[in-house]
């Protein structure tokens, strides 16, 4: 969160005076099918939510968000919420369910014969292909397919017709423009006007599956997207890519209290080589993956944290005084090497992909992977037994961290 967001929200936006005093904004990040993890952190929420108010499923007024924002695969869940907020809490246990049946079949396809991964350049040459016909190393049409059965956009409006949420924002970045875009569907009696900032911007306007597909375009494997921004068209890919400040939307909207969901890791796995050797194609290739998805929101929410602190001691008629007010922010991230389960689920992947990434040499698992070969295919691998793994971890950091996330819905 930026000094410049904090000036601008708070002294040249109109808060909304609806804004309930309890509202919660959830943020979720990118990172392919680790963003699984996200529904089970959800899923946990939903279960600790339903004990503390019974009787409470099916209750529109149960869904625990105000405001919903998502990067990549995961504006793929915070729309796929937004579709099922009238449902209440049950939309939180319905998006666990959706990523438990999904398979890698179902959000891309590579056709690839068993012998590519003989050598590199047959690997190569197959991918050749796969570029000249799909602009991009891989088929996006399943996903396309996937999406408009699993989200109900007319769901999206009605929720925020009803008012049980006010606003979906996805985010993505143009390769024509290099900006950062926020893109948002709004309740009709929101306050909030577009705003600008260097290199970010914000768009109101109806979210489509194309501003799903844009926004979790992973570069070079996903082809881009062309969105119509200010009139003209532009082209889009990932919104992980340079995304400076991800709870700055949130904070545009008003939000007191912040969930962020993230799937980065400060180490990505726990058995690193005693001897450093020189990294392989696949050790590269996780890298290079890990570096679009690098995680930003911890500096994001380290400085929300400290802003609020500092709010906090100034004294109770100077902090009236202000039109900004302090930010709860409570932030979730893996607590196990997401690196790590991948490697034990490698075999999983599809034929077509693990011979083509053999063939690469970008799927060793050996000690010479340096523990990150499998980082690739960790963000490839929409296969049952990794996605439940991930679902079940984040259940598990969950209910480790449930005093505070009760705290966060339910404060004093």
């Amino acid at each position: 969160m930026s000094l410049d967001t904090l000036i601008n929200r708070s002294f040249l936006t109109p808060r909304p005076s609806t804004e309930p005093s309890d509202a919660c904004a959830l943020v979720l990040m990118g990172g392919g099918a680790r963003t699984a993890y996200e529904a089970g952190v959800l899923k946990a929420i939903a279960k600790m939510l339903a004990k503390e108010a019974p009787g409470s499923d099916g209750d529109p007024a149960s869904f625990p968000f105000r405001w919903l924002f998502g990067t990549s695969a995961g504006a793929l869940n915070a729309s796929f919420l937004a579709s099922r907020a009238h449902m209440g809490l049950p939309a939180l246990g319905e998006l666990a369910s959706f990523w438990a049946k999904l398979q890698s079949h179902r959000v891309y396809k590579l056709e690839a014969p068993g012998w590519v991964r003989a050598n590199r350049f047959l690997a190569g040459l197959t991918l050749a292909r796969q570029v000249k016909r799909h602009r991009a190393l891989l088929d996006t049409l399943p996903l396309v397919d996937t999406l408009h059965k699993a989200i109900d956009l007319t769901g999206v409006e009605r929720s925020l017709q009803s008012g049980v949420i006010e606003v979906l924002g996805v985010t993505a970045s143009s390769y024509t423009s290099g900006e950062h875009w926020t893109f948002c569907q709004t309740a009709p009696n929101h306050t909030v006007q577009p705003w600008r900032r260097p290199s970010r911007r914000a768009s109101f306007q109806p979210i489509t599956i194309e501003h799903l597909m844009a926004s979790s375009s992973i570069p070079f494997l996903f082809p881009a997207v062309p969105l119509w921004v200010d009139g003209h068209k532009e082209y889009f890919g990932d919104g992980s890519m340079r995304q400076l400040s991800p709870l700055s939307p949130a904070i545009q909207f008003g939000a007191r209290r912040i969930l962020v969901i993230g799937v980065g890791q400060p180490q990505r796995t726990g058995r690193l080589p005693s001897i450093s050797p020189e990294p392989t194609a696949g050790t590269i290739a996780g890298h290079a993956m890990a570096s679009v998805f690098h995680d930003t929101v911890h500096h994001d929410v380290e400085q929300a944290q400290r802003v609020s602190a500092t709010l906090e001691q100034l004294p109770p008629e100077v902090a009236a005084a202000l039109p900004y007010h302090a930010v709860e922010v409570v932030s979730l991230q893996p607590s196990f090497s997401i690196d790590e389960l991948a490697r034990k689920h490698v075999a999983d992947l599809p034929a077509a992909t693990r011979n083509t990434l053999k063939g690469l040499g970008a799927l060793e698992t050996g000690a010479a992977s340096g523990g990150s070969a499998a980082s690739l295919a960790s963000y490839l691998m929409f296969e049952p037994g990794f996605v439940q793994a991930l679902i079940e971890l984040g259940e598990h950091d969950a209910w480790h961290r449930q005093r505070e996330l009760k705290a966060l819905f339910q404060p004093t």
